[in-house]
C-alpha cells in the first residue's frame, strides 16, 4: 500500500503501521528485511520521517 502524504503526526504513524504491517506479512520492508520487529519498527520510523521530511530527533 502506497504511503499517505503528509507530515502531522497522525500521517506518520498511519504510515508507520502500514510499513510494519507489510513487513508482518512479506518479511521485508521496500527491499531491506530486517530479520526482528525491533529493527522493523525502526526501519518503519526512519521511512516515514523521511516521506514526512522531518528529522527524528527534534534538537532544534
Amino acid at each position: 500500500m502506497p504511503l499517505k502524504k503528509g507530515s502531522s503526526q497522525s500521517i506518520v504513524s498511519s504510515n508507520i503501521k502500514t510499513l510494519v504491517d507489510d513487513w508482518k506479512k512479506d518479511g521485508a520492508i521496500g527491499t531491506s528485511h530486517p530479520s526482528t520487529k525491533k529493527k522493523a519498527v525502526k526501519q518503519a520510523v526512519a521511512i516515514a520521517m523521511s516521506k514526512a521530511g522531518k528529522s527524528r530527533s527534534s534538537t532544534t
